[in-house]
C-alpha cells in the first residue's frame, strides 16, 4: 500500500485511532458505524470510552481496543483495524467482545438484561474459507439457530470487512459503506478528494486527513507509526516469499515476548526473595514481609 505523502495512512495505528478514536473526529466515527450497519439500526450519538479493559482479577488478561464507544442506548461498539492475519483471529475477536458483556454485570439482584455489543473489524486480509468468493467481503455475523436459519440472539453482532476483496472503482460507488471502504483503502495513494465523495462528512474526513495539517508532535507520532506499519508489511512479504506463514512469524514474536516476560518474572522472584531475606534478618514481622514482597509465609520462613 503505497503512500504518496499527502494523506494519513488509516492502516497505521496512529492514523486509524486519529480518524475514529478522537473526540474532534467523533462525527466521522458515527457516520462510519451507521454506514456499516446498513440501516439495521440508526445510531444518533456516540460516546468514546477508555480503550483499555481490565479482567476481573489481577491474573486475568486485559484487552486494548483500537476504538471503543457506546451509543445513546448504552450499546457498546468495538472497532478494530486488523493489519495481518492471525491464527486465532476469530477467537481473539470473540474474546474481546466478552469484556463489554461482562462489564454490564450488576451486583445484587439483576435479571441479566444486556445491552447490545457490536464488533467491527477492518481486515487487511481475507478469510481462508472465503478466499475464492471475490465479491463477498462484508460479513455480518450473529448467533443463529442452524436448523431454522434465523437469528437466535441479535444483541451480539460481528461485522468483518475483507478489504483486499474490495475493488470497486470510484464510478461504482453508490452506498455510504462502499464510499467509506473506498476512502479508507485508497487514501494513502490519493492526491485529492474523489469527486464521487461529495457528502459533507467526507469534506471533514479529507480535511483532517491531510498530513500537512498535523502539528509537529502529531507528525512525529504518525511518522513513527507509519514506519512500524511498513516494517511489519515488509517482514510479512519477505516471510511469505520464503515460504513461512504469518502465524510462524507471530508465533516467534510471541515466543520472544513470553521468554522476556519469563526472564523478568524470574528476576523479580529472585529480587523479592533477596529483599525478604534482608527484612527477615532485620527483624521484620513475617506478615509485613509477605505483604511487601508477595511471598508466602512458608517461603519466607524457609529463607
Amino acid at each position: 500500500m503505497e503512500n504518496n505523502g499527502k494523506y494519513i495512512n488509516p492502516y497505521t495505528d496512529y492514523g486509524f485511532k486519529y480518524f475514529f478514536g478522537t473526540e474532534p473526529n467523533k462525527d466521522l466515527t458515527l457516520n462510519f458505524v451507521n454506514a456499516l450497519l446498513q440501516g439495521r439500526e440508526v445510531i444518533k450519538s456516540l460516546t468514546l470510552l477508555p480503550t483499555e479493559q481490565l479482567g476481573d482479577t489481577e491474573e486475568d488478561r486485559k484487552s486494548v481496543f483500537d476504538v471503543y464507544c457506546e451509543n445513546e442506548k448504552g450499546d457498546k461498539i468495538i472497532i478494530e483495524m486488523q493489519k495481518a492475519d492471525q491464527q486465532w483471529f476469530k477467537d481473539r475477536s470473540v474474546y474481546y467482545s466478552s469484556f463489554p458483556i461482562r462489564s454490564q454485570g450488576e451486583k445484587g439482584k439483576w435479571l441479566f438484561g444486556l445491552k447490545a455489543v457490536y464488533t467491527i473489524g477492518i481486515l487487511n486480509f481475507v478469510f481462508d474459507e472465503d478466499k475464492d468468493d471475490e465479491n463477498y467481503y462484508h460479513h455480518v455475523v450473529q448467533l443463529m439457530d442452524v436448523n431454522k436459519k434465523t437469528v437466535f440472539y441479535d444483541k451480539l453482532t460481528y461485522i468483518y470487512l475483507e478489504m483486499p476483496k474490495f475493488r470497486k472503482t470510484e464510478d461504482e460507488l453508490v452506498t455510504m459503506d462502499d464510499k467509506w471502504l473506498y476512502a479508507l483503502k485508497n487514501l494513502p495513494r490519493l492526491l485529492e478528494r474523489p469527486k464521487t465523495l461529495q457528502e459533507r462528512i467526507f469534506s471533514k474526513f479529507f480535511e483532517v486527513a491531510e498530513i500537512a495539517a498535523l502539528s509537529k508532535d502529531e507528525y512525529i507520532k504518525y511518522w513513527e507509526s507509519e514506519k512500524i506499519f511498513y516494517d511489519n508489511q515488509g517482514a510479512f512479504m519477505t516471510a511469505d516469499s520464503k515460504g513461512y506463514t504469518r502465524g510462524v512469524i507471530e508465533g516467534r514474536a510471541k515466543g520472544i515476548a513470553e521468554g522476556r516476560a519469563k526472564g523478568i518474572a524470574e528476576g523479580e522472584i529472585k529480587t523479592n526473595r533477596r529483599n525478604a531475606k534482608t527484612m527477615k534478618d532485620k527483624g521484620y514481622a513475617i506478615e509485613d514481609i509477605a505483604e511487601i514482597t508477595g511471598l508466602s509465609a512458608e517461603a519466607i520462613a524457609s529463607l
